[in-house]
């Protein structure tokens, strides 16, 4: 399911009526969540926008802000979002967990520590890199972008929603070879592999050598992980 049109059915319903802690995205990712929450009748719920107090980017695509507000959804793609998401899951279940708060302090502390690494690595390898822009299927790494000084280019908007005609195609090509990309990574929520593939073989007829250079993957596109969590104590 395209993230972006995920709607909740009777049986999501059901798991919030009974839930303890329900974690979601904000910035206009969930346009259903107060109303579910609200249905839920759950006294016991403690819901956390996982973006609270993250600065958004903005939209700036009036069409775009039209049907999904004015904020980019994708902050957890930033390692230094990532911090203050996890900060604020921690704190949810803390909440709601209130006799087990030591053991998600202790594991947020290590996690926190890893990110920290994360980024420490990054900012070293970036900072000697000599491209620092890149083309993907969904433009979907601006946050990615603003923490590391990196430029994206895409096929799809910010909601992985049309496909591109020829010129805008042709633009996005011209792109790549100005500043010599290599690789093409694509979602499998994005419009067919083999479709892409197809425009740039066309739009690269007159230039082989180039052609040859250029790659498209397909990567499967990971929204939530989660591991070692234990059930909450009733």
């Amino acid at each position: 399911v395209e993230p972006h049109d995920f709607e909740l059915k009777p049986e999501n319903m059901k798991q919030l009526a009974t839930a303890q802690v329900f974690v979601y995205n904000g910035f206009g990712m969930e346009p259903w969540a107060k109303q579910a929450i609200e249905a839920a009748k759950n006294d016991k719920l403690v819901s956390v926008v996982a973006t609270e107090g993250v600065e958004a980017i903005k939209n700036t695509d009036p069409e775009e802000i039209k049907e999904h507000g004015a904020e980019d959804p994708h902050a957890w793609l930033s390692l230094k979002n990532a911090k203050i998401e996890v900060k604020n899951i921690k704190d949810a279940l803390v909440k709601a967990d209130p006799a087990n708060k030591d053991y998600y302090e202790k594991n947020y502390t290590e996690y926190v520590g890893k990110l920290d690494a994360m980024i420490k690595k990054y900012e070293e390898q970036f900072a000697k890199a000599p491209h620092k822009n890149f083309v993907t299927g969904h433009a979907a790494f601006a946050y990615l972008c603003r923490d590391f000084g990196l430029e994206q280019n895409s096929v799809e908007d910010v909601f992985a929603e049309g496909e591109p005609n020829a010129a805008q195609l042709a633009k996005l090509i011209e792109y790549v070879k100005e500043n010599n990309i290599t690789t093409i990574p694509s979602t499998t929520s994005m419009m067919p592999v083999a479709r892409l593939s197809v425009f740039v073989v066309a739009l690269f007829a007159n230039t082989a050598a180039i052609l040859a250079q250029i790659k498209v993957n397909t990567i499967q596109r990971i929204h939530t992980v989660t591991s070692g969590i234990p059930p909450i104590a009733k």
